[in-house]
């Protein structure tokens, strides 16, 4: 289980659970950090147990906690602090997502180290940051999405704003974390002090926010949701074929209106001066809709794709995840890894980016609860066999057995 890639020889300990904080140790363990995943002794990490589960463990955690080394401290014991503080003062860079002062009450945040461990990288994650008025708020994915003004966007005007089936908000700010853990160590290399990572969910969203905010200030602009379609961009919709199913067409390059046109058999449209350039478009869009529609509905989705492809406009199905895993372009760019679990084979997805010459990789899949009690407190910190089969009788760690 050695670690190979480009940040192979920093080691980062991983205090967070379900899954902002995680999902920044999941992206750095898979480009080469040794991740320590401290996890309490009774059940571990909530994600083990949530959405489709088999034998007890989600699928979810096999993807989420890949290259891993799970550890359990019950950090809240004077014990267990104690075993932390040593295991941080080991660390490059530690990971948390709980509520702003939380580690400070167990005395493990980042002011603790900076004598004992003055390079360390701290990445907190939480609601709203670690200072100003709402920072003590408890802040979940959802309701951050919805202050941040992503959700505002987002379905149809006069409707419920619309969330993606997804925790955006907290893979999001994971990603935000990643970044700036990296930036920080290229920093550290130069400086040899660490610093403060203070990535807050809704601030994460609000990164996405694109020109909404100079609009507003410039031009005095609300943007509204708008369905399916960009608002000030045409044409850009989702439509439905003749099968059921939906495409997305992108025709709102000047040149490539004439040629989604054309193909639409409007030659009248694509040679229309009022339409030419995209003012004109956004002025006209609901007429433009309705034909790109109508020539939608007369064709089956695969018979249309071809024929947009044949005239180089940008087009593509809206899949599902079995789409996905069938489709030769994911498998052929090497979207899906494959582990084993319990004996058999399990697809999870790679971790983007990819890099050229040092490409992440899954060296194995998350860990049984505390699998790795004697590899890390044993190894690292050199306790015996004794010392840790008494903190397990202390409910310090979970239950101790040799190799775990």
């Amino acid at each position: 289980m050695n670690n190979t890639g480009p940040l192979s020889g920093y080691r980062v300990i991983e205090l967070g659970q379900l899954l902002a904080g995680p999902f920044a140790g999941c992206m750095l363990g898979y480009f080469g950090a040794e991740v320590i995943k401290i996890e309490p002794p009774e059940g571990g990490d909530p994600i083990r147990r949530w959405r489709e589960v088999e034998d007890g463990t989600s699928f979810w955690w096999y993807s989420l906690a890949r290259n891993k080394k799970s550890v359990t401290i019950d950090l809240k014991s004077k014990k267990g602090g104690d075993l932390e503080r040593e295991l941080i003062n080991s660390a490059d860079v530690v990971i948390e997502n709980f509520r702003p002062g939380v580690v400070e009450a167990w005395d493990l945040g980042p002011n603790e180290f900076k004598r004992s461990n003055p390079g360390l990288v701290y990445a907190r994650i939480s609601g709203y940051g670690q200072y100003g008025p709402y920072s003590a708020k408890p802040g979940f994915a959802s309701v951050c999405e919805g202050m941040s003004g992503f959700r505002y966007v987002n379905g149809y005007p006069g409707e419920v704003p619309v969330r993606p089936n997804l925790s955006i908000g907290d893979t999001i700010s994971g990603i935000h974390a990643a970044l700036g853990i990296s930036i920080a160590l290229l920093e550290q290399k130069q400086s040899g002090h660490g610093q403060v990572v203070d990535v807050a969910l809704y601030e994460s969203m609000f990164n996405l926010m694109e020109a909404v905010v100079p609009e507003y200030d410039g031009a005095g602009v609300i943007r509204e949701p708008s369905g399916s379609t960009v608002t000030g961009i045409v044409p850009t919709n989702t439509y439905r074929c003749r099968d059921g199913k939906f495409v997305v067409i992108g025709g709102n390059g000047d040149s490539i209106f004439q040629r989604l046109m054309l193909a639409a058999g409007q030659p009248q449209m694509a040679q229309d001066p009022r339409l030419a350039s995209n003012p004109g478009r956004v002025e006209h869009e609901a007429e433009i809709d309705r034909v790109l529609s109508a020539w939608c509905q007369q064709n089956d989705s695969a018979q249309l794709l071809d024929i947009l492809d044949q005239n180089k406009v940008p087009a593509g199905p809206i899949y599902n995840v079995e789409d996905m895993v069938n489709d030769a372009h994911f498998k052929a760019r090497g979207l899906f890894e494959n582990v084993e679990v319990n004996g058999k084979p399990l697809k999870i997805p790679a971790i983007m980016p990819k890099l050229e010459k040092t490409p992440g990789r899954t060296r194995w899949p998350g860990p049984e609860l505390g699998s790795h009690n004697q590899e890390v407190l044993g190894g690292l910190l050199g306790l015996s066999v004794d010392e840790l089969e008494g903190l397990s009788r202390d409910g310090v760690i979970s239950k101790f057995r040799m190799g775990g």
